[in-house]
């Protein structure tokens, strides 16, 4: 059915993110993929010790907005703020999305994007991709 399969790759994402924001990276390095696709201003680059660097590096929180969902890709527009190694201030925030691939139950590849319009175009999405929350809440029951 496809909503199982729509809801599944939903909740990695979902998961990584929640692992990401709460700073678990041993559990966001277990939602990815040994050899994990990591794209974004700096680059392209692949493997989970990138994935671990970036997360020390970039202090970032990605507070997921809309999501979208096609076959294995999902982009998520997120609210993005950076914060202070030093301080823990926020020293930027602003509207990113990203690109996922889940194969597997692991993520693939994520790249991240300036806004949601560039996100949709890489991963050959539209709006009418979009998952309306009460779509993915209702798979969370159930």
């Amino acid at each position: 059915m496809q909503e199982q399969g729509e809801i599944s790759e939903v909740r990695v994402v979902e998961a990584w993110h929640v692992a990401l924001n709460e700073g678990y990276v041993g559990r966001l390095v277990g939602l990815s993929h040994p050899d994990v696709e990591i794209g974004g201003p700096r680059g392209i680059g692949r493997g989970v010790q990138l994935l671990r660097e970036w997360v020390n590096r970039a202090n970032v929180r990605l507070d997921p907005q809309r999501v979208f969902r096609r076959g294995s890709t999902v982009v998520v527009e997120q609210t993005g703020q950076w914060r202070s190694a030093e301080s823990g201030e926020v020293i930027g925030s602003q509207t990113v999305a990203s690109v996922f691939v889940v194969c597997d139950g692991l993520v693939t590849s994520l790249v991240r994007c300036d806004d949601l319009s560039q996100a949709l175009k890489t991963a050959g999405l539209d709006q009418s991709d979009e998952i309306r929350p009460e779509r993915r809440a209702r798979g969370h029951q159930g």
